[in-house]
């Protein structure tokens, strides 16, 4: 999911976004501190310059290997002269190129890749520059607090409940006399019980169908779920007391988890600590 974020440099309000890994800013706002009026026509005056044409050239050639060389030679040759004129579509489509993204519509505009967008920033003013590198190392700092504080409240989240849930097994579900492997099965079964009724898939099945994600199916959980979690390890406590068999716990489990997560998922306050906010 892509999610708008904004900085303010020296008044000037600044979108930025996150595709994968990589930060994009946006160049078009950029631009409005030096000509708020025609903040286009400086973005094309600065990709004119031979120095800048080079700069993307590079940047692409070592990030993108769908670039395509030939017309970025074609550029080299003609930039610089008084006839040259280079726009960011113009760009994107001869070229293949993911340093500069265009953006139609609402909240459109040029953006470009955080290496480049401190380029073009500098070309701006130096001044302007700094501001902005401050502002984006605040902005940074307080999306890493946000994250240890998510992280914080989801293990803390998870682990809700957790010795009355596992009580309620040893009193009802683990006969006598078993080995230490045979109560792990059954804790095992347990969990992936719950992992069913709320993720519709067991911890195994989820890892075999996300090899490369760090963690378990609860830690790539949201929040939202996690609290549905927790709720679940004590209504299965009581089902459990309750002599219960597990495929019919299964199944009102998974109508609760329904139920709970319709109802949070458009809930205010939780939406407020998933972002992090007071």
């Amino acid at each position: 999911m892509i999610k708008n974020k904004t900085i303010n440099v020296k008044g000037t309000e600044i979108v930025l976004f996150t595709r994968g890994t990589e930060d994009y800013v946006s160049i078009t706002d950029i631009a409005r501190y030096k000509n708020a009026a025609e903040p286009k026509d400086v973005v094309k005056n600065w990709m004119r310059s031979r120095s800048t044409v080079e700069f993307l050239g590079l940047w692409e050639k070592i990030n993108n290997p769908n670039f395509k060389g030939v017309e970025f030679d074609s550029f080299m040759y003609e930039a610089g002269s008084n006839s040259f004129v280079l726009s960011p579509t113009k760009w994107i489509t001869s070229t293949n190129a993911i340093g500069i993204i265009s953006k139609a519509g609402s909240g459109g505009g040029t953006y470009a890749h955080l290496d480049i967008a401190f380029e073009f920033a500098s070309w701006v003013s130096a001044e302007f520059k700094l501001y902005m590198l401050v502002e984006f190392k605040r902005l940074k700092a307080d999306e890493n607090d946000r994250l240890k504080l998510e992280w914080n409240l989801q293990r803390t989240l998870a682990k809700v409940n957790y010795h009355i849930h596992t009580d309620a097994i040893k009193e009802n579900l683990i006969p006598k006399e078993l080995t230490k492997q045979q109560i792990n099965f059954v804790y095992a079964s347990e969990a992936d019980m719950l992992n069913m009724a709320l993720f519709g898939t067991t911890a195994k099945q989820w890892r075999e169908t996300n090899p490369d994600v760090e963690g378990n199916i609860r830690d790539a959980a949201t929040i939202e779920q996690l609290v549905v979690l927790s709720n679940m390890e004590s209504i299965n406590s009581v089902l459990i007391h309750q002599g219960m068999q597990q495929s019919e716990r299964l199944q009102q489990l998974n109508r609760i988890a329904i139920t709970q997560m319709r109802s949070l998922v458009n809930n205010k306050q939780v939406k407020q600590i998933s972002e992090g906010k007071k």
